[in-house]
């Protein structure tokens, strides 16, 4: 069972690659919703641990509430992602191996995100209007995210959590770029949209199999 639902969501996800860039329709937001709700159902039915299942469908709302295109819901889409990266820090920090003194064995890996996070925030605050709030509260969140993840260790099927972390981040990074410091008639936006949805989906399945 696992097996076929991982691969309907492969093929999901797949099939929303090419309607990435498309307007909002009822068939882009289910594909891009389900392919990420089937990652939460099969960590259920694997007897993962709950704040990854919690957390993958968290995303799935977040997935669903983004793939409308309006500002109000990419301000309840930032709000559902927001408590899904709370959810994988409280997983990071909570699972039976973590180890908090780990994540000061990277410091380059820290002081990275912390430094990415200032800049972050220096570029897009002025850039993002009425979503300015919501924005700078996302960014040390998603950061936050970021640094929790190296309290793991790399061991086994834990080594995929930072691969997978980073590449999260990555996507939001380069949708945060697109849609508040790109001019819409910018060339980057032919594969900007491409970029996003394989770094996040390949997060998130990356994270699945992290814990499962």
């Amino acid at each position: 069972m696992t097996t076929a639902l991982l691969w309907i969501a492969g093929a999901c996800a797949l099939a929303y690659l090419p309607m990435s860039p498309r307007p909002a329709s009822t068939m882009r937001s289910v594909l891009k919703t389900v392919s990420v709700a089937l990652l939460a159902v099969i960590a259920l039915v694997n007897a993962a641990p709950l704040l990854l299942a919690l957390a993958l469908a968290l995303c799935a709302v977040g997935d669903a509430l983004l793939s409308r295109d309006t500002d109000n819901t990419f301000m309840a889409g930032i709000g559902a992602f927001a408590a899904g990266h709370l959810a994988y820090i409280v997983l990071f920090l909570t699972y039976p191996t973590s180890n908090a003194a780990l994540i000061f064995d990277k410091p380059g890996y820290f002081w990275s995100l912390i430094i990415l996070g200032i800049v972050a925030a220096t570029l897009i605050a002025p850039r993002a209007g009425d979503l300015r709030g919501p924005v700078l509260g996302y960014i040390p969140i998603i950061l936050g995210m970021g640094i929790a993840v190296l309290s793991l260790p790399e061991t086994g099927n834990l080594r995929w959590a930072l691969p997978a972390a980073l590449a999260f981040i990555a996507s939001d990074l380069i949708l945060a770029t697109e849609k508040f410091l790109l001019n819409p008639d910018h060339p980057a936006h032919r594969v900007t949209p491409y970029m996003v949805w394989v770094l996040y989906w390949g997060a998130q399945a990356g994270l699945l199999i992290a814990f499962l």
